[in-house]
């Protein structure tokens, strides 16, 4: 009986280490999903993303979406253009934005739409220096605007897949 009592408080504490390692590597605020309607087949994920030591986002998943990526929004002339990035960079200790009109995670060929005041699970993929991948699972409140930022929402509103 000590023996599985020891044994299972070990794995206990082997877990809450291996949560903590990936939680502590990139802490995520501010998460957010910009809410859909029905026959809308895409929307944009928004956070703050600090690595303590330096990490690249390289990748998303989502069950609630067909295609996960990481995207940029950006101006080439007079044009705003949106395109897939293979990763962010998430220098060490300082905060990077994916908002609306910049970086985010686009979330393609929604299988439900995606209701304010609900949650959608992702999970982000990161590597490390050393190329070590982790992930990273969220509940990303879902809502029609940016929390606290009512007019950045409007930045993505043409925006249709």
């Amino acid at each position: 009986m000590n023996r599985l009592i020891h044994t299972t408080t070990l794995l206990a504490a082997l877990l809450a280490g291996n949560a903590m390692a990936q939680t502590a590597a990139v802490k995520v605020e501010g998460a957010w999903a910009r809410a859909s309607v029905p026959g809308q087949m895409g929307t944009g994920a928004f956070m703050k993303l600090t690595a303590k030591d330096g990490a690249k986002l390289v990748g998303a998943s989502s069950p609630a979406a067909g295609v996960t990526e990481v995207h940029e929004m950006k101006m080439e002339g007079d044009v705003m253009k949106m395109r897939a990035v293979p990763a962010i960079d998430l220098p060490a200790g300082k905060a990077v934005e994916l908002k609306p009109g910049g970086y985010h995670v686009m979330l393609l060929d929604l299988k439900a739409p995606l209701a304010t005041n609900t949650t959608v699970p992702l999970t982000l993929t990161f590597k490390d220096a050393k190329g070590v991948e982790s992930r990273l699972e969220l509940k990303v409140p879902v809502a029609a605007r940016a929390p606290g930022n009512p007019g950045a929402a409007a930045m993505m509103d043409g925006h249709k897949h």
